[in-house]
């Protein structure tokens, strides 16, 4: 693996998967992988569990981690090419890139949508310009689009826990209070139509995803209906991608309830957090026996992991 961006990069995503899975039975084995090596993570938007996962991981492979808030521990970065820098940032991402893959073996990136020009935002323009410029793998922390750690900590929730072989696994539309990116959503669609499950989108009209996020997903605009003889219930808020980055509604009636899981086939619930309690989804399903929402953070660890092996193994 060259680069990790998007599944696109990921030859097999069961072999991946495994790779999780092993690295959570024995975090240490690979730790010769990463000796005297280093990886830089790069934030240009705020980070909870992908930083604190992707060092913990990192680490478990021996790596040594510099991590750096693009803009407060570091000048702000034009990305624009043949632009006359005469304003705010000062380093362009030509040298900026160049020179901490000097530095670093591997770099993370973590760069969110505008959500104000669709082109611009779904255009990747940060995530292009290192791959053009550091000379070394990039890994998407998220991206505009898309948050690939995410979803193969995901995938590998759903291979623990999963009843069945070929599992129904609902993506189900939640409110907000603001507008949202789509990168989550995105991602997970991405990932599950590339997996052996029943994959069923479901989200009030005008809530569409891309059609090549989207893919093959059957799309549900009843949202009970959806969740019928569920296994997985996957909640996320987006704004609107046609009439981008908008909010169409305010979304009342499309919280998950445990009377909404009592459709599902015992179903479990799923999040990538954070989560706002009560507004998108009750403390009762929250604090249930089937919501998985904590297992799922502590498996990015895991997801981290499987990827930068991955990586060192190309090195």
């Amino acid at each position: 693996m060259n680069h990790f961006l998007s599944v696109h990069d990921v030859t097999n995503i069961n072999d991946l998967v495994a790779a999780g899975l092993k690295a959570k039975s024995d975090p240490f084995a690979g730790q010769h992988l990463g000796k005297n090596k280093t990886i830089g993570l790069l934030f240009f938007n705020q980070s909870f569990r992908t930083r604190i996962s992707t060092q913990k991981a990192a680490e478990n492979l021996g790596l040594k981690v510099i991590s750096l808030n693009v803009g407060s521990d570091s000048w702000g970065l034009e990305m624009e090419d043949g632009v006359f820098m005469d304003g705010s940032k000062a380093e362009h991402v030509k040298e900026a890139a160049a020179v901490i893959g000097r530095f670093c073996n591997i770099v993370g990136v973590r760069s969110f949508a505008g959500l104000e020009d669709r082109d611009s935002d779904y255009a990747e323009q940060v995530f292009h310009q290192f791959k053009r410029y550091a000379g070394v793998p990039i890994v998407n922390l998220e991206s505009a689009t898309r948050h690939p750690l995410q979803s193969l900590a995901d995938c590998i929730t759903i291979a623990e826990y999963k009843p069945v072989e070929r599992p129904k696994v609902v993506l189900t539309w939640l409110p907000h209070i603001k507008p949202l990116p789509q990168a989550v959503a995105n991602s997970f669609a991405e990932w599950m139509n590339r997996s052996d499950v029943e994959f069923v989108i479901t989200h009030p009209e005008g809530y569409e995803l891309a059609p090549q996020f989207a893919g093959d997903a059957r799309v549900v605009c009843d949202q009970r209906e959806a969740l019928e003889g569920a296994h997985f219930v996957y909640g996320k808020n987006w704004s609107s991608y046609n009439r981008y980055g908008q909010m169409l509604t305010d979304g009342r009636g499309w919280e998950i309830t445990e009377e909404k899981m009592a459709l599902t086939d015992n179903g479990y619930f799923m999040h990538c957090l954070p989560v706002r309690r009560n507004l998108k989804v009750t403390d009762g399903v929250l604090d249930s026996p089937q919501s998985l929402v904590i297992e799922q953070a502590a498996n990015r660890e895991w997801s981290a992991q499987a990827v930068l092996r991955e990586i060192l193994l190309g090195l």
